[in-house]
């Protein structure tokens, strides 16, 4: 491992507080959120790892007929918790994204007649998947286990942060099998796999690599993959179908025991003989530079066969990351928040090998120096309370996240920080230039150690490109125009919060001449909303109002993931100039109260995916971000008593310790960041501000070890499910009268105490 990783490890295990380590992985269960809504994984991976080792259980084609599937949007995670059969274990997804890509290199065992072709869930033995059941899976933070019906196979994985181990417990026969797929993945469709390259090294050494194009437009991964026992026998199928020119190979019979092995769409085996309960195993790394890289990671990280100790490793690596956060709750309320608190250490993934190196988007090889380079920003959902949550409680690694983003800058031709990116590619997926979001907020907040106006000159950069998405309108006219983009009304809205973040950047570091132009661009929020009807709304090139409006619907209005109800009130860089302009605080609240209160009909979002009536309240989507500060707003508009009712409903609504737990996607950490934070009691409503709104802690008590070696702590009295209501707060010893808590106060160290009460304290 390179020296100065080693230094990094070694100080932030130094960094954390000595407080007692309770036994927290106990409480995190990874199904939660694998039905219905979620799109979560159950599988093996430690925490911001670049492995997730997890089952899929279904192999839900792209497109049929050239046409988009919506049936594929219920795997973009792989596993759905509703099926009954398990079609072989890959080394790559995503948590709880809305759309997909991964799924790389799936590994099935299989006893019996081989067969190279995954088969269907109505007629399972027609393919190599094989039927399961809940009651033998286990379930852990780093470690999957479920037994394969069909096969009597056993089948574990755990993982360091670049290898998946897998170990399969196999019946007695002379006919077991170790299936390899490259051409399995997720949102997978005709050409996706561009290249498969495998090189049989040995009788227990394999390696290769695999180029995709899908949501990345050009992904490659390479591999090592290496048996604890010598295979008998190999072989593969070539599913390329006619190849109009194949050169000289025909002179090899490539289809067994050939070691060199190229193409699109690739399925191999491994033959063995076995014994009764005897265990195969196989440790499976992955790189973005190399097939050398891989296996320099597969010998660093796991040079033995021990299984029970990398499991025990993994298990303790999130072990130390959820003691950052310690809480006394009810068991339920333990479950939901510590594995809320998995989830949000998922994502994003390391992006780099054990020697330091990384592919970039300019699809060179670079060397990270003094820093982990990172990858998987979902960032339209992340900015919002993943960030600013690892700003408190994960800032070395924020800081390496954000000197990643500033790499993907300085690589990127078209000189912009991410949108949503992952394995060097930037997939431009959602709206608005967020990363400018996070790292002003890091910068205001003091959390960023890097060169924090070089940060500040890519986000002006970024806010400047008039070619992306109406940016260039959105500067000169202020809105951006409903003819020309059909998401013309939230863009604008996003741009004018993100363009406030950069201000409070520009101010922090006295660059008031930055302040000034981007201040002012933040009031373009204004030319959107409507005062005849009290709604943001469409305007035309000409300046009038687009006449075709439906306030409840999300589609065809202007907005992206949500309906003028919702994206109303997204205001959060101004929410008294935002009551102002809808009349006054009385109206501003009858409004929210409204939104909370209403009945949003089944129409409305009957064919919007990422949406079911679990996830609603009122006309509030919790589902989908851009509302997720709106029951906060009220703490503005002088009644934060009906912010803490609202906050503790929408805790208690939309997350549950079940499979059906989360009333939307997790958004790679987003929903959760949301859970942790309004649990403990306040939420980062302005990312860019120094302070959090404060809403109705959920926890008894809660300690939050802190990488500086400080604690703050926070007690909650007269704690119960009726008891929401704040009646006072002490800071320090000290009465509090302030519904917003400092970041530095949390930094600082000390100690906040709700008293808590049934009836409104007005």
């Amino acid at each position: 491992m390179q020296k100065n990783t080693i230094l990094a490890l070694s100080l932030l295990g130094s960094q954390l507080i000595n407080a007692q380590q309770q036994n927290l992985v106990k409480y995190v269960n990874p199904l939660i959120g694998t039905e219905k809504m979620g799109h979560t994984f159950p599988g093996a991976t430690v925490p911001f790892g670049a492995v997730q080792l997890s089952p899929e259980t279904d192999s839900i084609p792209y497109a049929v007929n050239h046409k988009y599937n919506p049936r594929v949007y219920d795997y973009c995670a792989g596993y759905r918790y509703e099926d009954s059969t398990i079609t072989g274990f890959s080394h790559t997804h995503f948590n709880g994204t809305g759309h997909s890509d991964l799924g790389d290199f799936l590994i099935m065992p299989t006893v019996g007649k081989l067969q190279l072709n995954p088969g269907t869930a109505k007629n399972p033995e027609s393919g190599y998947r094989s039927r399961f059941s809940h009651s033998t899976e286990k379930v852990e933070a780093g470690y999957y286990k479920v037994k394969l019906d069909d096969y009597n196979v056993i089948a574990e994985m755990t993982a360091s942060n670049r290898v998946g181990f897998h170990q399969y417990t196999f019946p007695k026969s002379d006919q077991s099998h170790i299936v390899f797929d490259l051409n399995a993945g997720i949102y997978n469709y005709d050409d996706k796999n561009t290249w498969t390259y495998v090189r049989v090294v040995n009788d227990t050494l394999v390696t290769g690599y695999r180029q995709t194009r899908g949501w990345a437009r050009n992904r490659t991964v390479y591999f090592a993959m290496t048996f604890s026992k010598p295979f008998k026998n190999y072989g593969q199928k070539n599913e390329d179908g006619q190849v109009d020119y194949k050169g000289f190979w025909r002179k090899w019979n490539q289809d067994q025991n050939f070691p060199l092995i190229e193409g699109k769409n690739i399925k191999m085996y491994f033959d063995f003989a076995t014994n009764q309960d005897e265990k195969v195993k196989i440790k499976f790394a992955i790189s973005p530079v190399s097939q050398s890289n891989a296996l320099e990671n597969l010998n660093a990280e796991i040079p033995h066969w021990n299984f029970e100790q990398v499991k025990e490793e993994a298990k303790q690596n999130w072990n130390k990351e959820l003691n950052r956060i310690q809480i006394k709750a009810s068991e339920d309320h333990k479950t939901n928040f510590y594995t809320a608190m998995y989830h949000a250490f998922i994502n994003p993934t390391t992006y780099m090998d054990v020697n330091g190196q990384y592919k970039g988007l300019d699809q060179e090889v670079h060397q990270a120096k003094d820093f982990t380079n990172y990858t998987t920003f979902s960032l339209w959902d992340t900015y919002r309370a993943l960030h600013p949550l690892f700003n408190i409680i994960q800032p070395t690694r924020n800081n390496d996240m954000i000197k990643s983003m500033m790499k993907h800058y300085d690589q990127n031709p078209i000189k912009m920080l991410p949108i949503w990116s992952h394995y060097a590619n930037e997939n431009w997926c959602m709206s608005g230039y967020h990363s400018v979001t996070l790292i002003a907020d890091a910068i205001v907040k003091g959390t960023y150690n890097g060169d924090a106006n070089k940060a500040l000159d890519a986000c002006i950069v970024t806010a400047n490109k008039r070619d992306y998405e109406g940016i260039g309108d959105y500067i000169d006219k202020g809105y951006i125009p409903a003819e020309k983009n059909g998401t013309s009304v939230s863009n604008t809205l996003e741009y004018a919060f993100d363009d406030w973040s950069i201000a409070q950047a520009a101010k922090k570091l006295n660059r008031m001449d930055v302040y000034e132009t981007f201040i002012k661009r933040s009031e373009n929020w204004k030319n959107n909303y409507d005062s005849s009807i009290g709604f943001m709304r469409p305007k035309l090139a000409d300046g009038s109002f687009k006449k075709e409006f439906d306030p409840l619907s999300t589609h065809g209005q202007g907005f992206i993931e949500g309906n003028t109800w919702n994206y109303s009130f997204f205001v959060p860089q101004d929410p008294i100039a935002l009551m102002n302009i809808m009349g006054g605080k009385k109206s501003f609240t009858k409004k929210l109260d409204d939104l909370f209160s209403m009945h949003l009909p089944d129409e409305y979002f009957a064919d919007t995916e990422d949406i079911t009536r679990e996830g609603i309240i009122g006309g509030y989507v919790h589902g989908n971000e851009p509302a997720h500060h709106v029951a906060y707003l009220y703490n503005w508009a002088g009644q934060p008593w009906k912010t803490q009712e609202k906050i503790r409903t929408i805790l208690d609504m939309q997350y549950k310790p079940t499979p059906d737990g989360l009333g939307g996607n997790d958004d790679t950490g987003q929903m959760s960041a949301w859970y942790i934070f309004s649990a403990l009691g306040f939420y980062s409503v302005q990312q860019g501000a120094d302070e959090y709104a404060i809403g109705s802690p959920l926890v008894d008590h809660a300690v939050l070890n802190l990488e500086n070696g400080k604690q703050f702590e926070i007690e909650v009295k007269n704690q119960s499910k009726k008891n929401v209501y704040i009646q006072k707060i002490e800071l320090n010893g000290k009465k509090y009268s302030s519904f917003n808590l400092k970041h530095q106060d949390i930094v600082n160290g000390g100690k906040i105490v709700f008293y808590m009460g049934e009836k409104p304290k007005k």
